[in-house]
């Protein structure tokens, strides 16, 4: 997320990186890449269900950890995103 963001790709990345949100979600182009990838948390996964436009290589762009493993890897963003966080769901009062 940090490099696309530096770059000055749109990628929004509401929560700052601390995976409480989906709006840094990418899909991974190459699933030889995705498989060296260590596997999602359960907090991301979680993050994840609540994305636009799920695949089967989507990833947050704010987990993604660079190493040599997955050097060259190529992301595409969805073509929309959804801004739902952790903080919507935990503790909602309901009227």
């Amino acid at each position: 997320m940090d490099i696309a963001q530096a770059e000055d790709l749109e990628m929004e990345g509401a929560c700052g990186g601390s995976c409480a949100c989906s709006t840094c979600h990418v899909i991974v182009d190459d699933p030889a890449k995705f498989d060296a990838m260590p596997e999602p948390s359960d907090d991301e996964n979680d993050m994840l269900d609540l994305a636009f436009g799920l695949t089967e290589t989507s990833r947050l762009g704010c987990q993604v950890k660079m190493s040599k493993e997955i050097d060259g890897l190529r992301v595409r963003l969805p073509s929309m995103t959804r801004n739902l966080q952790a903080a919507d769901f935990k503790g909602a009062k309901k009227e």
